[in-house]
Formats: structure tokens, sequence, C-alpha cells
């Protein structure tokens, strides 16, 4: 009995693991748009600036109290205890703050409030104390939307066919090779993708989010990414009048290591919501908007998924109606499940696990047939 049931168990487990890694659907839904937002009841569509502030007071306490404990206190405690609690308030406070970060991404796609002023307000007041260019990320972060999963035009993480990898990343395939491609992936990413534009859409000439006059932008845009500067010079700024006058360890203990977990846990949950081995990417033979919209898989983060605002677990009905506030997203998402059927993906594996399992089988994408415009990841060289 005991034995049977352990098999039964073995099996439910091993027939799980086969349907978060079977392929979804690639070809035309058999919905629309419409019907997907008739699914779901209206007053998910509903912004209120009362709730939505009231997360951003909720998220910003809990910031101060974490920091108010940890400069008032930590100095008080005996060792080896004071080195061991720097290192929950890291982990705690980049987590909290990544859940600031969340709401300004919310103001970005005027999911916020009614007002775009406001919601461009708070943005850039939250984005930049965490070196965010609001309105440079907003922009590019948009036509991410207009264009997910198309090799050409979509603008992060855009996996690249087996004949334009690289030559060393056969190299990298193996445990040690993984471990630092995650580790630099983690740690130097989002600056990297800012300033560079690593793993962005190729453009014909340098892409640079700082750069007003870059081919990320158009002439409508220009002030605003001058604006995004300011704030991110301004934080720069006082963040060297506080190491003057705290000292750069300091400075690195209460700041610089939660916004590196900051940072991490931003390119880790936009990997891992693009990245899985179900998904297929298209070429502009096959892309349209809705099947590109539904190549992305929601993800398990346990309890940081309230922490993150459910960012990680409701992201394809973010990716259908972006305006919709997170606090709304959870219900939209059981609602449109029926709908979606098989063109719902949605992978329980812990965020760690899936994380290494990503980075050993998606590391390009080809067709299963020549001159088909339907790509899938692959990790044989």
């Amino acid at each position: 009995m005991g034995a049977g049931g352990r098999m039964s168990a073995l099996a439910t487990k091993g027939e799980e693991k086969k349907k978060q890694l079977k392929r979804v659907p690639y070809s035309k839904p058999p919905f629309t748009v419409g019907d997907i937002k008739k699914a779901i009841p209206p007053h998910c569509f509903k912004r209120s600036l009362l709730r939505s502030f009231s997360y951003v007071v909720y998220d910003l306490f809990i910031v101060f109290l974490f920091y108010y404990i940890a400069t008032s206190y930590f100095h008080l405690l005996p060792s080896p205890f004071c080195y061991l609690a720097w290192p929950v308030y890291w982990i705690l406070q980049g987590c909290v703050c990544t859940g600031v970060w969340v709401i300004a991404h919310e103001c970005g796609h005027h999911a916020f409030s009614d007002y775009q002023w406001v919601d461009d307000t708070v943005g850039l007041i939250l984005h930049s104390p965490l070196l965010v260019p609001y309105f440079s990320w907003k922009y590019s972060h948009r036509r991410h939307h207009s264009n997910t999963g198309s090799l050409e035009r979509d603008e992060v993480f855009v996996p690249k066919p087996k004949s334009k990898v690289s030559w060393f990343s056969k190299y990298l395939n193996n445990p040690l090779g993984r471990v630092i491609s995650l580790v630099v992936t983690l740690t130097l990413g989002w600056p990297l993708y800012l300033a560079f534009n690593v793993s962005g859409r190729p453009y014909d000439r340098f892409a640079c989010h700082y750069d007003p006059y870059g081919p990320i932008y158009n002439d409508r845009e220009r002030l605003q990414i001058y604006i995004s500067d300011v704030g991110v010079i301004t934080t720069t700024y006082i963040l060297y009048r506080v190491a003057l006058a705290k000292g750069l360890v300091w400075l690195t203990c209460v700041y610089g290591v939660p916004l590196l977990i900051v940072n991490s846990f931003l390119v880790l949950i936009t990997y891992l919501q693009h990245t899985h081995p179900s998904l297929p990417h298209y070429d502009s033979s096959e892309w349209d908007w809705l099947r590109g919209a539904l190549a992305t898989v929601d993800r398990d983060y346990g309890v940081l998924n309230k922490v993150f605002h459910n960012i990680t677990d409701t992201h394809v009905a973010h990716h259908l109606f972006s305006t919709m506030p997170h606090y709304h997203a959870m219900e939209a998402t059981k609602a449109i499940k029926p709908i979606l059927g098989e063109y719902y993906q949605f992978d329980g594996t812990p965020f760690y696990k899936a994380m290494w399992r990503e980075a050993k089988e998606c590391l390009y994408v080809e067709p299963d047939e020549p001159n088909k415009g339907v790509f899938w990841y692959n990790n044989k060289f």
C-alpha cells in the first residue's frame, strides 16, 4: 500500500514535469483578445489611486523599518551575530525593494492610476533611487510588450539562432560554465542591458538607454530620456555625498548589496518569464501579437509572489492586458485559464531549479523544419 502510494506520487510528479515541458501550441488560437477580455470581470480593469498608493506606502514603510533596525541595532549585536544579521537584512531589503521596483513598473504601463502624470511622477520617484532611468525603460519595455516573442523586434532576452551563437558558448555548456554565466547575468545583466543593450534586439548602431538620440527612441520621447538621466544622475550624486559622510563600506552594506539583489531578481524574473523549453519564438513570417503575448510563462516564487506583487505568477495576463493593476491580476488569471486552455503555461518548478534547468536547456533557438518561422529552444552543439 505504502509503496504503491509512493509509486503513484512519483508517477504524478513525472506526469507534471512532462506537462510543464510540453510545447505550447503555436498555431493561431481559436479565440481572440476580445474573447479573453470578456471572460475577465470588468472591475479587474479599474485602477484605484488610493489602493495603488497603499502598496507604495506599505513597501516604503517596510524598507525604512529594515533600514532603521539595521543602522540602529546591528552594531550593538555581539559577534558573530552582527555578521549574520547583515546578510538577512540584504536579502529581506532586496526583496522588498524589488516590490517597489514592480510598482514603478506598473506606473510605466499606466496601471497605477487613471492619471498619466501621476503614474509618471510616482514611477520616476520610485525608479530613480534604484538607478533605473524610468522613461527610458518605460518606452523600451512597452516595445517589448508590443513585440513579445519576435526574433527581430522583441527588446529583451531575445534568443539567438544556432548560427549566431558565440563560438565560446559550447565551452560554457557544462556545470562550471553555467555557474559563471548565471553569476555574470544576475550581477551585471541589468546594467549591461541599460548601458549597452546586451541581450536586447539588434539595432543598426549603438543602442543605450541613457542616450536620448539612440535608436531605441523617437523624437517625441527624447526630452523624457533626459529627465530619466537627471533622475539617475541626481541619485548618483546623493550616493556620492552619503559615501563621503558615512563611508563606502556603510553605503555598500545599507544600499549597495540590496540593490544588487534587486537587479538580480529583476533579471531572473524577466529571464524565467520568457525562457522555457515549451515556449516558441517567431520570425516575421509567423509572428503575430497574440501568439507572441502567449509565448510567456507564469512561475511560482512561493511567498515572494506576494512580495513581488504577483508579477511572477500572473505574467501571462499582464502581457495580454498590461494596464490592468497588479492587485486584480490573480483574479484575471483564474478567469482566463479556461479560455486559453493549452495556450496557458504555468511552471511550478522552484525558481532556483528552473534557473539552472533553463540555463542548461535553453541556449539557442532553431526551427524544427527549414524555412519554418517557428523556433524552439535547444542546447545541442
